[in-house]
């Protein structure tokens, strides 16, 4: 409808000097902080050592050159794996411990810095700022506010280096099937701009929405409200304001979820076809007598699968 297509050509909001700003909430946490990326760097290493692993286990193992397989060899490389998977969920669970702990102290610092601004402003600007809208920027934005800082950051951090360190695994792995791979991956990125650009408006227009529903709460409920309501028979005319703006506030949830979900799963499909595809020209390979052994394409295959969901969730950060 017309609100749609309002929102989806509006200019997305632009926030001066926002990395300063994100640095300062964060440098009173930058010990943690700094755990919390050296956790992410061994965890994204330790998550590709497994395939690498599993081709020695076909290779060396399995399929040795001299015919039956090799019992104890393949016995220290499933040992190995096994040790690197309980390493690597140990590291998960002290990343999210930090994780947990960072953005709750940012979002507290932020709540009271919020807080003791308001107590700053003059008098006029609460009698031209509705109470509700107060209360919403100071409950509901603050939190989501603190979410982006510490889970999207901490995500993006670690979908990155998690991309990097499987591109690596599977450049040595076989140069010319990666190049397969990821030939159409910057065509996606370039696209996925623009459908960040979009989710990020209608966010906006979101939250702006649902501050207007807690300010007519805030109005309608209140004693005062209440006594105007009754006192002026204005009980339906407050039921359809509130109404009107429910209706506003579903339509952009909907909007919210359905954006970009057309281009997510052409991408979906994209990352699964890639698979069946290696296969197709790792048989080309080996009959330009190029060497791909079957543990390399097994490998391959298992890095390029750990490759779709962190570039899925790189993707899904609105740019």
């Amino acid at each position: 409808d017309a609100e749609a297509q309002r929102v989806a050509n509006a200019s997305a909001p632009r926030i001066p000097d926002l990395l300063p700003r994100i640095a300062a909430l964060f440098r009173p946490h930058r010990a943690a902080l700094s755990i919390t990326i050296a956790l992410v760097f061994v965890s994204a290493a330790l998550s590709v050592a497994p395939p690498l692993l599993t081709q020695q286990a076909f290779d060396v193992g399995l399929f040795p050159p001299q015919g039956s397989p090799n019992v104890p060899v393949l016995l220290q490389i499933v040992g190995l794996m096994l040790a690197l998977w309980v390493l690597a969920a140990g590291i998960g669970i002290a990343q999210t411990r930090l994780t947990a702990t960072i953005g709750n102290s940012v979002m507290a610092d932020l709540r009271v810095r919020l807080f003791a601004h308001l107590q700053s402003m003059e008098l006029g600007f609460f009698t031209r700022t509705k109470t509700g809208i107060i209360q919403s920027r100071l409950q509901n934005d603050v939190g989501g506010v603190a979410g982006v800082l510490s889970n999207t950051v901490s995500s993006v951090i670690g979908n990155t280096v998690t991309v990097i360190a499987a591109f690596v695994a599977m450049l040595l792995l076989s140069w010319q099937l990666t190049i397969v791979a990821v030939v159409l991956l910057p065509v996606l990125v370039v696209a996925q701009r623009r459908v960040g650009q979009v989710r990020a408006r209608i966010a906006t227009k979101t939250q702006e929405s649902l501050s207007d529903m807690t300010a007519i709460t805030q109005e309608a409920l209140s004693v005062s409200g209440i006594m105007l309501a009754k006192s002026f028979y204005r009980q339906q005319s407050e039921v359809e304001r509130y109404s009107l703006e429910n209706d506003t506030q579903r339509r952009l949830q909907v909007q919210l979820a359905m954006s970009g979900q057309w281009f997510f799963a052409i991408v979906n499909v994209f990352l699964s076809v890639i698979p069946a595809v290696v296969y197709l020209v790792a048989a080309w390979l080996i009959e330009q007598d190029v060497v791909v052994t079957a543990g390399t394409i097994v490998a391959f295959t298992t890095v390029q699968a750990r490759l779709t969901f962190p570039l899925m969730g790189l993707m899904r950060v609105a740019l």
